[in-house]
């Protein structure tokens, strides 16, 4: 296994403890990946983001979408999983629906704005609003340093 010292990276850095964190996370061997429901994430837009998830077999009410600050989870919860509610019995059963829980880690200004269920995929429409403080600006040398918005 590969280790990473980011001691020297750490030297010239302040307030940057979460990206330690989501640097260990990703680099982890201990996390086991889970592949079930897939998912697709596509840049739509300079500063929009679409999360598309194959959730069939689910309808809205068994699927729970939270967000608390940076993590985004969504749940599937199918109680009618077992197969037994309609006393059916499956010769062959090909589209999963078992019980999920996929969480995505979001930057500090990105924000859900809508989720959609259609044909099975569930849509999930991300912005990244980039506060007043962060965009851009010129400051005017000057005696007194004004500040112009660029």
């Amino acid at each position: 296994m590969t280790t990473f010292d980011l001691s020297p990276l750490w030297r010239t850095t302040v307030g940057f403890d979460e990206f330690d964190r989501l640097f260990d996370s990703v680099f982890s061997t201990e996390s086991k990946t889970n592949s079930y429901p897939p998912y697709n994430i596509v840049k739509t837009d300079k500063n929009k983001y679409q999360i598309t998830m194959a959730v069939a077999g689910f309808d809205q009410n068994n699927i729970d979408i939270s967000q608390e600050e940076n993590l985004l989870t969504i749940k599937g919860d199918n109680k009618s999983d077992n197969g037994s509610a309609d006393n059916v019995e499956y010769l062959h059963r090909g589209i999963a629906t078992r019980n999920f829980d996929r969480k995505f880690e979001l930057a500090d200004s990105v924000k859900v704005n809508a989720a959609d269920l259609n044909n099975g995929l569930l849509v999930i429409e991300l912005e990244r609003e980039i506060p007043e403080h962060k965009k851009a600006r010129k400051i005017e040398i000057g005696s007194h340093s004004r500040v112009i918005d660029a």
